[in-house]
């Protein structure tokens, strides 16, 4: 596996990858690798393709306040980890190289990006399309791989993909979850064992609301319900939502695909979820 560090030794190297014949994924990363990365890895693993993850903690998607200082960065057991996935190249670049002096371009998404983490995160999801931009020029990757536990996030890459013309497949992989059903997130280190023991509730609270939607039931009233369960195990909501899988307009029509979103705080973690509609 290769690491690099640098612009020109990153086009050699993929020049390299081209000239043999190779399909390129990308998995773009900020590092604090768990199983969930892991599965992006295998994901983009398929015959006559070169698997490049890049790690880089983007300074543009941290609002006032957030926790960039205090993200994990854990490189040696990252690197062992996508070595012994099987990834085949590892771009770190420094903040240096995304962001050199005089650095002006902001991308900014609209629609998508509004709601939900947008508003609670002013100016996050254009450091994502920003940053995820310049990866994909400096990768020219043939396909990208993306957790849908993030789910606007990669809705928002969609449509970035979309109106920007990038010749690239975006893949969306199921949102893995340890065996309580918590989803993997980096951020799950920052709750303490009593902490982490009640976050359960999250993805137990967005399966029964789920299930009641698809039933038929009202959508506003089962709303209500999973806040007020999330709010008596001891988080502190931010949202739970149903929206359009594609548009993330809210209170969709019931013959269009559906999310049900949900953000809420357990401690000092702010932790995300999603799970699809299926009706009936």
């Amino acid at each position: 596996m290769q690491v690099i560090r640098d612009r020109e030794a990153l086009v050699a190297a993929l020049a390299a990858m081209r000239a043999e014949g190779a399909r390129l994924a990308l998995v773009p990363t900020m590092g604090a690798l768990h199983a969930g990365h892991i599965a992006l890895i295998e994901a983009a693993k398929r015959p006559g393709t070169k698997v490049v993850a890049s790690i880089f903690v983007n300074p543009k998607q941290f609002g006032a306040g957030e926790d960039l200082g205090r993200y994990p960065r854990r490189e040696a057991s990252d690197l062992r980890m996508l070595n012994e996935a099987g990834c085949d190249l590892v771009w770190m670049p420094s903040v240096e190289i995304m962001y050199p002096e005089g650095h002006a371009t902001n991308i900014r998404v609209a629609g998508v990006s509004e709601g939900f983490d947008g508003e609670s995160r002013p100016g996050h999801f254009d450091g994502v399309a920003t940053v995820v931009a310049k990866l994909f020029n400096q990768v020219g990757p043939d396909a990208a791989y993306f957790g849908e536990k993030d789910f606007q996030q990669l809705a928002v890459i969609r449509r970035m993909v979309a109106d920007l013309d990038f010749p690239i497949e975006v893949v969306g992989v199921p949102t893995q979850r340890d065996d309580d059903g918590l989803a993997l997130s980096s951020r799950n280190i920052y709750l303490d064992e009593e902490e982490r023991a009640k976050a359960v509730a999250l993805p137990r609270a967005l399966g029964v609301a789920a299930r009641a939607i698809g039933r038929g039931e009202d959508v506003a009233t089962v709303l209500a319900d999973a806040r007020a369960t999330l709010t008596a195990a001891g988080f502190e909501v931010d949202y739970v939502a149903l929206a359009d899988a594609e548009t993330l307009v809210p209170d969709p029509a019931a013959d269009r695909p559906r999310r049900l979103l949900a953000a809420a705080r357990m401690g000092s973690a702010r932790l995300i979820d999603n799970i699809a509609i299926s009706d009936g």
